[in-house]
């Protein structure tokens, strides 16, 4: 497994997350902290951009699940971008494709 890489930058809708890697067991709790940390205001929408995620399992699906309470907590919104295939079929599965707003990729997600 790669290991996880996230990177962070501003959009004009709220910060984005690039995630690259495994999302994983060993690097879901990565995720989750870097995602506490960010300082979400009301109405700011939080991408999380997955287009280079090569791999998620059971942790990574519950760290998303873990960013969607952040954001909603904070009065935000949350959308998925470039969610790979293998990922997408998962969340289609377990209804949580009716749960994210998904978007195919980070600029759709940054439109107002």
């Amino acid at each position: 497994m790669s290991a996880l890489t996230i990177t962070i930058h501003d959009a004009a809708t709220g910060p984005v997350l690039e995630i690259s890697g495994a999302l994983d067991y060993h690097h879901a709790p990565e995720l989750r902290e870097r995602v506490t940390a960010l300082p979400l205001r009301p109405g700011q929408r939080l991408v999380l951009d997955l287009s280079g995620m090569d791999f998620c399992d059971s942790s990574g699906i519950t760290a998303l699940i873990a960013a969607r309470h952040h954001a909603h907590a904070a009065r935000a919104d949350i959308a998925l971008a470039a969610v790979p295939a293998n990922t997408l079929r998962i969340l289609r599965i377990v209804g949580l494709d009716r749960v994210f707003t998904l978007h195919p990729d980070s600029d759709a997600a940054t439109r107002k």
